[in-house]
């Protein structure tokens, strides 16, 4: 199969799919290695497809798509050991966790995107986080740091606020 065929098929894969895939699925598919993968999502990503990189593997929002949700940005702080709490809190209440961000001293802002929606999305990234031995982002902010949430309404997005706010993890 050629390089430009495989990225095709890569991408007509994420379109179809409405789970994310992870990189080796995708390898052990095409009969090509992990990095293989990981360098044609690059090229896929610089060809201008929304292709995400999440802790449950790769996803590719639909182009046309014109998704009837709000995004808010919620400015947090907390320890590590309120993680897990933080992000059930937004899943509990409706939000989608898309991704966090910090404002590194040196390095300006620093994103990953998350893509957590449901408690199975957060079980999964919390292990993948306590079994890899990483560090949240905010580890070098003193806990400060930012999360982009999706939702249906202003009301949920309210909800989520509101329930951040009571716990102390919500800045302002």
């Amino acid at each position: 199969m050629e390089a430009k065929e495989r990225r095709e098929k890569i991408a007509g894969l994420l379109k179809a799919s409405g789970q994310p895939i992870t990189g080796t699925i995708l390898a052990r598919q095409l009969g090509v290695s992990r990095q293989v993968i990981v360098g044609d999502i690059a090229i896929l990503r610089a060809a201008g497809l929304d292709i995400y990189a999440t802790p449950q593997g790769y996803v590719m929002l639909p182009a046309t798509a014109a998704p009837a949700v709000i995004t808010a940005k919620f400015a947090c702080r907390h320890g590590v050991e309120q993680m897990g709490e933080e992000l059930a809190i937004i899943i509990d209440n409706g939000g989608k966790v898309l991704d966090v961000s910090v404002e590194h001293p040196v390095y300006g802002e620093i994103k990953a995107n998350l893509m957590l929606a449901s408690r199975r999305d957060l079980a999964e990234f919390l292990h993948k986080s306590a079994e890899g031995g990483a560090a949240p982002l905010s580890l070098v902010t003193g806990g400060v740091h930012l999360h982009t949430v999706e939702a249906a309404s202003t009301e949920i997005m309210q909800k989520i606020a509101a329930e951040l706010k009571k716990t102390g993890i919500l800045l302002y």
